[in-house]
């Protein structure tokens, strides 16, 4: 059973920091593209940031400069910090990946369960 598994939500104050960890889990044979989505109340699920297999990542408009996507290839594992955190970064976070189950099989796209960041003062 493959699962993606997030930590390191909270509640943190404007201009604070926050790191997301998001690993995956089970038995698998590759991982491909992996990425950040959030969803705030009432609001559509957007792209946070998109990380390939070869390292590149693309960011939201609304977050560059501020988060930074990075993966650990070795730990199957994908992060991402956090930094000057605004009110309007209030959402549940969900990171996702392509992942292989087995050699031949076409890579299938997994959740994570999501975790609660709430920037509030």
């Amino acid at each position: 059973q493959v699962q993606l598994v997030e930590s390191g939500g909270g509640l943190v104050q404007p201009g604070g920091s926050l790191r997301l960890s998001c690993a995956a889990a089970g038995r698998f044979f590759s991982i491909g593209a992996m990425g950040w989505y959030r969803q705030a109340p009432g609001k559509q699920r957007e792209l946070v940031a998109a990380m390939s297999s070869g390292g590149s990542t693309n960011y939201a408009d609304s977050v560059k400069g501020r988060f930074t996507g990075s993966r650990d290839n070795a730990k199957n594992t994908v992060y991402l910090q956090m930094n000057s955190l605004k009110p309007e970064d209030t959402a549940v976070y969900y990171c996702d990946a392509d992942l292989s189950v087995r050699f031949g099989v076409p890579p299938k796209n997994y959740w994570g369960q999501g975790t609660q960041v709430t920037v509030s003062s």
